[in-house]
């Protein structure tokens, strides 16, 4: 029997810095950034693991037809990344894998100490689940019938993007991306050329960049230009800035669409499958 898809994504938190719990923010999503990809055979692959992470893991414990064997890729362990990690219901199961894939060797370290009195009252090592942490490197593997290439993104302190291919079929992850950096900024090109889908960061209008630079994020006009450059299939904004409400949102799509035609911004709950 044939898999019903190669893989699909599922956007479960699209917002970048800081939660934003608002009415004004619920068209587009409030939870900062997660994103789900499920395989054909029902393999579960996250990346990212802010607040979107929280609602991913009570589904999938609903879901679960048994023990659960997740795979979380960690671009980078700022604090809008990795918040929804102690609220990852699978993690309290002791039936359950959760291996931690970062190009971060002190990956265990580092989440070790968010959980760690007195920010929260279990600490990592106390949770049921069985944890594995793998550091990775900036070349291509194979897991769970996927191609995955890490590759590295300009942000402070570093972080990685991934490209997820199976059978020609390409979805790029560059959130967390501060365009100007040439020999990055090829990288990136390199690795979304002729990608279904590129999700990149666009925290920022053209207007606002200006008085942010060195923040590590980039812009939606520098994201129809990386889109053009690099012939993808679509384009979808992500990492909105936490003061960017729904009506601003649909404003900012509305001006990249002038440049790029196939763009959108991410919504929480949006599934695209291929």
């Amino acid at each position: 029997m044939n898999d019903p898809y190669r893989f699909k994504l599922v956007f479960w938190g699209v917002r970048g810095s800081t939660p934003t719990p608002r009415i004004e923010y619920l068209s587009f999503g409030g939870n900062t950034a997660c994103i789900e990809v499920r395989t054909g055979k029902n393999e579960v692959l996250v990346f990212d693991a802010g607040t979107g992470i929280s609602p991913l893991g009570a589904t999938l414990v609903e879901e679960a037809k048994g023990p659960l064997d997740i795979k979380v890729f960690i671009t980078h362990f700022h604090w809008d990344h990795i918040q929804g990690i102690p609220f990852f219901l699978p993690l309290y199961f002791p039936e359950n894998k959760v291996t931690f894939f970062s190009f971060e060797n002190r990956a265990e370290k580092m989440l070790k100490g968010q959980m760690m009195e007195p920010y929260f009252p279990v600490n990592l090592e106390l949770l049921p689940a069985r944890l594995e942490f793998q550091a990775i490197e900036h070349r291509l593997f194979k897991i769970s019938g996927l191609q995955i290439s890490p590759f590295p993104m300009n942000h402070p302190q570093g972080a990685t993007g991934y490209r997820i291919e199976k059978e020609g079929i390409a979805a790029v992850y560059a959130s967390d991306h501060e365009h100007g950096n040439k020999g990055m900024d090829e990288i990136i090109r390199e690795n979304s050329s002729a990608a279904s889908v590129l999700i990149y960061d666009a925290q920022y209008t053209p207007e606002e960049y200006q008085n942010r630079l060195g923040w590590g994020h980039s812009n939606w006009l520098e994201a129809t230009k990386l889109a053009h450059e690099s012939r993808v299939g679509k384009l979808v904004l992500f990492h909105h800035d936490p003061s960017h409400e729904d009506s601003k949102m649909t404003d900012i799509v509305f001006e990249a669409r002038k440049y790029f035609s196939r763009v959108q911004a991410a919504r929480e709950g949006e599934v695209f499958s291929f």
